[in-house]
């Protein structure tokens, strides 16, 4: 699972750090891994560790770099599927074309209009079709790139909240 409740995490995991619960805190980020709470979790490790405020922000800042491919994925293929599929389509559109013309030279005057519309129909099917895929891919691929997009910035936004709460309250924390 790559998503978690942002708010509802943050509210449990804050509360116990107001109250100096680091290591259960911790606990709670092992029980629900997903690429914020593996951000959080590595922040929340230096200050148990009792670390400075520099390098609890350091490991944030690199989990996020760590988790930011998971969230990705394979996102990028569904632009390139997306681009590779108008071409596929296009291709199909100028062999139907070739086919249907070289067919035309050759034939039985009786045969020409139908092969001629054979081929043209082939063509134009070849170009719906890859422009249907390059519709869909590009379409999912703008989804997905807005959802992580948001991911990435609820992992940003979460590291520094839990960083200025961590600074303001470090004497409550339980090590």
């Amino acid at each position: 699972m790559l998503s978690v409740d942002k708010s509802s995490l943050n509210e449990s995991l804050y509360s116990m750090l107001l109250r100096g619960e680091l290591k259960q805190a911790i606990s709670y980020c092992d029980s629900r891994p997903t690429p914020l709470t593996n951000t959080l979790k590595a922040g929340l490790v230096q200050v148990l560790n009792k670390r400075p405020d520099e390098e609890i922000q350091v490991a944030m800042d690199a989990a996020v770099l760590r988790e930011t491919p998971k969230l990705e994925g394979w996102s990028s293929f569904l632009a390139v599927f997306g681009n590779i599929a108008v071409l596929i389509g296009l291709f199909g559109t100028i062999l139907g074309l070739i086919v249907a013309f070289s067919g035309v030279s050759n034939a039985d005057p009786k045969l020409k209009a139908e092969l001629l519309s054979r081929g043209i129909s082939h063509a134009l099917n070849c170009t719906a079709f890859g422009l249907l895929v390059a519709i869909i891919c590009i379409v999912f691929y703008g989804f997905f790139q807005i959802r992580i997009g948001r991911a990435i910035n609820d992992m940003l936004e979460s590291s520094m909240n839990m960083m200025n709460l961590v600074v303001a309250n470090r004497e409550k924390m339980k090590y």
